[in-house]
């Protein structure tokens, strides 16, 4: 072998393969950390749900006072909840990840972990605040909510059009499909906010926890992920 030259007819051509593949950071660490700010915005829920002031011999119904309290907590936990389901789902078809995804999963984390703020406030209008405090509260509510559907429908674009980010097996399509439902969950949270403007704030509150529930019980985060069959 003449001097100054490197042979490359030795590289085994599954190392070159491998190389190229590992050029995008593994999703892993995403789902890690974002498991923890979900994590992290449930537990600041509840610390909004605090013991009532009252009489001695009054505490049951005190309790029974602050049942709004108890309702946003259960909206918003649903939400996070929800938000965590569908995280799972996608990231466990994602192989790898890029400056798209990251942007795109770091504006959800920060809008979910602003999501313990306004349940506070649509807690305290429902409870004790005049009727514009209650529309004001649902409202923000509501726009917090509908804006977290915001960057699933930008991380289900992104992955559709960057197919090789995905995991082997993953059903072609199957990120473009999903926006849809992001489009669905915007379109019912505004809704929500009009008719608890226009209603009644209580017709929103029930609605801020129906959709979530909804969604809850048809994410495919919540069920087993079929496998795909040997050929």
């Amino acid at each position: 072998m003449a001097a100054g030259k490197v042979s490359t007819g030795s590289v085994h051509p599954s190392l070159c393969q491998m190389a190229s593949t590992e050029r995008l950071p593994s999703s892993g660490r995403v789902e890690a950390f974002s498991d923890g700010v979900f994590a992290i915005a449930i537990t600041l829920l509840v610390l909004d749900l605090r013991v009532p002031e009252h009489e001695p011999g009054e505490l049951l119904p005190s309790l029974g006072s602050i049942w709004p309290s108890y309702l946003a907590y259960i909206a918003a936990f649903l939400s996070i909840g929800v938000v965590w389901l569908n995280h799972h789902a996608v990231f466990s078809r994602v192989q790898s990840v890029d400056r798209g995804v990251l942007g795109t999963n770091l504006l959800l984390l920060l809008l979910t972990s602003v999501l313990p703020f306004p349940t506070s406030v649509l807690a305290d209008a429902i409870r004790a605040g005049s009727l514009v405090d209650q529309r004001v509260a649902i409202g923000l509510y509501g726009l917090v909510s509908a804006a977290t559907t915001v960057p699933w429908l930008l991380l289900y674009h992104h992955l559709h059009a960057t197919p090789e980010l995905a995991r082997d097996g993953t059903r072609p399509g199957y990120f473009g499909a999903q926006r849809t439902r992001a489009v669905a969950g915007m379109v019912g949270f505004l809704l929500a906010i009009v008719l608890g403007v226009t209603l009644s704030p209580l017709v929103g509150l029930a609605l801020f926890v129906a959709l979530p529930l909804f969604y809850a019980i048809t994410s495919e985060g919540a069920l087993p992920r079929a496998s795909t069959p040997a050929k």
